[in-house]
Order: structure tokens, then sequence, then C-alpha cells
């Protein structure tokens, strides 16, 4: 599974738009139809930071996101991220590629059926 499949599977549960784009209501979409297709990226993400019991500022690292999930946040692990994500900058600058994964990440969160705050997008 890819890098940013875990990060979706880890705040959606599974991932519902990733895992099948074309699907329509009616045809294989969860219960409960588009209600269910939104989720509270905030609340997720702050209670994970809750039950980690670590100061972690997932609002603007992509470093803390990856820990509050229990994904590994290693240089080598954002690296292949961004390489998933279609990043062309240089990946040895690792905070502006880490500025824009974290970006990107929140993007592609709120564009499969995840609520973030209109700050983050």
């Amino acid at each position: 599974m890819s890098i940013f499949g875990k990060i979706m599977n880890a705040i959606f549960g599974t991932s519902p738009a990733a895992a099948s784009p074309e699907a329509s209501p009616g045809m294989g979409a969860p219960a409960g139809g588009a209600a269910a297709a939104t989720v509270d990226v905030t609340a997720i993400l702050d209670a994970a930071v809750k039950a980690k019991g670590e100061k972690l500022d997932w609002r603007k690292s992509i470093v803390d996101l990856m820990k509050a999930i229990n994904l590994d946040s290693s240089l080598t692990a954002r690296k292949e991220l961004a390489k998933e994500l279609g990043y062309t900058g240089d990946t040895s600058d690792s905070a502006t590629m880490n500025v824009w994964l974290h970006k990107q990440v929140i993007a592609k969160l709120a564009a499969n059926g995840g609520k973030v705050p209109d700050d983050l997008k």
C-alpha cells in the first residue's frame, strides 16, 4: 500500500474515494450514503494526537501528522510520499518538501471526502 494510502486508511478507516472513485450511491457506497463519505479530519487527528500523549502539531507539520497516525515519518518515507504525490522539487531540501507535502496531503484528504478547516486548504 502506498504511503498516502496508509494515511487515507488511518483517517478514513478505508480509503473510500481512492478505492473506488467511480462508485456511485447505491452501488457499493458505504451505509449512510454521502454523509458517510465526509470524515472530520480535524477531529480524527486531534484524537490521535491526544491518544499519543505527545506534543504534535499536525496542522503545520507533515512529520507530526504522520506520527499522530503511527506512520513512519522518516526522511526516506517522506521522500517516497513526495514521489507518490508528484513532487518535482529537490528532495534534499526537506523543509520545502515538507511544506509541500503537508499542503498536498491536506488537499487530497479534502478532495477525498475529508472535512478540513479552511485555513489548512
